[in-house]
């Protein structure tokens, strides 16, 4: 369903990620995004009819975003292992594009409806995933000696793996360990340069 441009709600839209970006969505309230926005909070409710699906909305516009680049690296003609450098390289600027604060909210949230939402993203982006080992693997770019869902099983893990607080004490920055995970994913242990 495709939802009419409107400019108040655009501008809502743009102050909620300025202050979710900046402080994280848990901290900020709608009554800071009506007055920064310079909008009464009926105009807010006539758009979201919460905070959580504010953030929602703006999540599955980043997800598009990067599916969309995703999905051009996938069925670009450059060699596979280009392809894993491309795949890195925009997760990176993935996991950047938010702050901390947002990407720990983001991953910690206990809300019921946000966790929901979550795991039906993490659902439909891995079969997107799936697919595309499986289609690598035929291509003979995986080893043919790993089954794809294995693959998926352990990337299942790393994304639960994400959310725990001892994990991502280790890290400066939730975005830092999101990476490790990705080049541990694509690389594995072993040192890349030796192997060239």
């Amino acid at each position: 369903m495709s939802i009419e441009y409107n400019p108040k709600r655009e501008l809502i839209l743009k102050t909620g990620k300025e202050l979710f970006w900046k402080f994280g969505f848990k901290r900020v309230t709608i009554e800071e995004i009506c007055k920064e926005a310079g909008v009464s909070k009926m105009t807010y409710y006539k758009f979201f009819p919460n905070k959580i699906e504010m953030v929602k909305t703006l999540m599955n516009g980043v997800l598009k975003e990067s599916l969309d680049k995703y999905k051009k690296i996938s069925d670009s003609e450059i060699p596979y292992p280009e392809k894993v450098v491309q795949m890195i390289q925009l997760k990176r600027e993935q996991v950047h594009t938010m702050s901390s604060e947002f990407f720990r909210d983001y991953v910690q949230s206990e809300d019921p409806e946000l966790i929901s939402f979550l795991q039906q993203l993490t659902q439909e982006n891995l079969q997107i995933l799936t697919n595309d080992f499986q289609k690598a693997q035929d291509d003979g770019d995986i080893r043919s000696d790993l089954k794809v869902e294995f693959i998926m099983y352990i990337m299942n893990h790393l994304v639960e793996m994400a959310q725990d607080d001892a994990l991502l004490n280790m890290y400066e920055e939730p975005q830092d360990l999101v990476m490790e995970i990705t080049n541990f994913l694509f690389y594995g242990i072993l040192n890349r340069d030796a192997h060239k």
